[in-house]
């Protein structure tokens, strides 16, 4: 039985991603009704997933995007220009914020009373900030896939220490989905055994935990060396299980992007401590060592520097002024 009967929109599924987040969403039995739309003709994706045999769902393909969108409820969106060998996340900033200010215009027109939107296309923290800004929703329905930092984090500790990756616990990278992210370690248990009592030890060096918070940093170009393409698996995963979430599912604990505008941090779209179910996403700060804190604030730092950036390219106006185009802002 599937979770809900409110329809889904998987944005960019023609792609590669999207269409495993269609095949995922589908495995899982979320919704009887998943909407595949693509600038590109997604109806291939749709086809061959009709032939894969799931039952009770309706699946269309459109490239229209009021068709797309009209009683949307839930949507995930790849719909982004895809990250090449060479380049960084913040490359794709002024072309991918472009089409993220498009997408929240049409939530904004075709379905303002849609319940969670998720950005997973890069750089994820400002093209969910431009959708959040555009569209009219209110911070907690809008979330950045955050997570997929954390779980290379995870499974890199995981594959040092020979253990499941269950028995990685307290792992976390907060702030920006990039290379400038801060990756926590004070809170990590390895099988029980707390990570900082290990940290500098034989067993293992500063040097080396250094090298995997930078290797954890730069998963995503590691993938593009190793495949020769971008990761499409597991953002395609984690996106549904964010979406699963909201959709009643099991709450989900990894970091997500979240709206955040506090005494310290504001006005921006970054991983905090979150935790995301029916009622869309809850944050907290998070609190490491102060030299964890102090890269959290870099973080932080840096990605006002590219929402600023936005406003210099007239993507977005001054922040001043957010409250006209979003009151929940």
């Amino acid at each position: 039985m599937a979770l809900t009967n409110e329809k889904l929109v998987i944005v960019g599924a023609a792609g590669m991603i999207g269409s495993n987040m269609v095949q995922t969403a589908l495995m899982m039995g979320l919704t009887t009704d998943i909407c595949l739309y693509d600038v590109f003709s997604p109806e291939g994706v749709a086809e061959e997933m009709r032939q894969s045999g799931f039952g009770d769902v309706r699946i269309t393909a459109t490239t229209n995007a009021e068709e797309a969108f009209t009683n949307a409820k839930y949507i995930i969106s790849s719909g982004g220009a895809p990250r090449k060998e060479g380049m960084t996340r913040e490359d794709l900033l002024k072309g991918n914020c472009e089409i993220a200010e498009g997408l929240g215009m049409d939530i904004k027109k075709y379905c303002p009373d849609v319940k969670h939107v998720i950005i997973i296309f890069n750089p994820a923290d400002l093209t969910g900030l431009v959708t959040l800004l555009y569209s009219g929703l209110k911070p907690n329905q809008v979330t950045t896939l955050a997570a997929l930092d954390t779980t290379r984090l995870q499974s890199a500790l995981a594959k040092k220490f020979g253990v499941l990756r269950s028995e990685i616990t307290g792992c976390a990278t907060y702030g920006g989905h990039g290379e400038q992210m801060a990756v926590f370690g004070s809170h990590v248990e390895v099988a029980g055994r707390k990570l900082t009592d290990i940290i500098g030890t034989p067993e293992f060096p500063i040097e080396e935990w250094e090298q995997m918070k930078t290797d954890v940093t730069q998963g995503g170009a590691n993938i593009i060396k190793l495949r020769g393409r971008s990761s499409f698996q597991s953002p395609a995963y984690l996106s549904v299980e964010m979406i699963r979430s909201v959709m009643g599912g099991e709450k989900f604990t990894f970091p997500v992007g979240t709206y955040v505008c506090n005494e310290k941090y504001n006005h921006i779209m970054m991983a905090m401590d979150t935790v995301l179910d029916e009622n869309g996403a809850t944050y907290k700060v998070p609190q490491g060592t102060p030299e964890e804190n102090a890269k959290l604030d870099a973080s932080y730092k840096h990605l006002c520097h590219m929402r600023d950036e936005l406003v210099e390219l007239n993507i977005v106006p001054p922040i001043s002024e957010w409250n006209k185009i979003n009151p929940n802002l």
